[in-house]
């Protein structure tokens, strides 16, 4: 399982992770977001059109997947 801590400071190495389990992203935005939880929430919203809690704990299932 990965903290955020780690996914922030290795951002480039978990892209790829981001872009396959939220396919909606472009990479662009993925840069964007540069391992910032907050923008990634946000982006999530924008995109998925869901509710913070449920984007938070999407989020939060991801990461202890990895």
């Amino acid at each position: 399982m990965a903290n955020w801590e780690q996914i922030s400071g290795s951002w480039k190495e978990f892209k790829g992770s981001v872009q396959q389990r939220w396919g909606e992203l472009t990479g662009d935005e993925v840069d964007e977001i540069n391992g910032d939880r907050e923008r990634l929430e946000g982006k999530l919203e924008q995109k998925y059109g869901k509710a913070k809690e449920d984007i938070r704990r999407d989020i939060d299932d991801w990461l202890n997947r990895l």
